[in-house]
């Protein structure tokens, strides 16, 4: 069964935009259900995006999902490498140095979610609110590094529907 790896965007943005707590608690309390039945996850690097902020889509994250949610990234090095291989070798149409050297930063979480995915491409798909912009050159998009290298990526509403669940 595959299982949705989620961007940090996912929980930034339903929070701060398009599902408050404080209106759509459905919303939150089925995040907690897909987690809990292990059909969604993410990353330790997602966990250190969400985390600092004190606030409160912290306390929630950490009220409300397994211990187990967040997986190590220990162990996708080799993928990681692909990845910064892929975006290194644009050559026809390079990214420019800065969107690389941003998209490559040991603390930013992008690349790592993909080399995650990458670690097993036939169960774990990619969940992001990025959009596809494969002749931008200023940014590093994440379904565009996802699409070069195989890995499966929609958009939240996707994964609903994939899921066949509703809010």
């Amino acid at each position: 069964m595959s299982v949705f790896v989620l961007d940090s965007n996912f929980f930034i943005e339903a929070h701060r935009v398009s599902y408050p707590f404080d209106i759509f608690h459905s919303f939150w309390k089925k995040v907690n259900e897909l987690a809990r039945h292990k059909k969604i996850t993410s990353i330790d690097k997602v966990r250190k995006e969400l985390y600092p902020k004190k606030d409160e889509l912290f306390e929630w994250c950490r009220n409300n999902l397994p211990d187990d949610f967040f997986k190590s990234t220990d162990e996708v090095m080799p993928q990681y490498e692909e990845i910064i291989e892929w975006v290194k070798s644009r050559r026809n149409d390079p990214y420019e140095k800065y969107a690389v050297d941003e998209f490559l930063e040991a603390n930013k979480t992008d690349a790592f979610l993909v080399a995650y995915c990458l670690g097993n491409l036939d169960n774990r798909i990619l969940v992001t609110h990025e959009t596809s912009e494969p002749k931008r050159k200023n940014k590093v998009k994440i379904p565009d590094v996802c699409k070069a290298v195989n890995v499966r990526s929609v958009n939240p509403m996707n994964m609903f529907r994939e899921l066949r669940e509703t809010i």
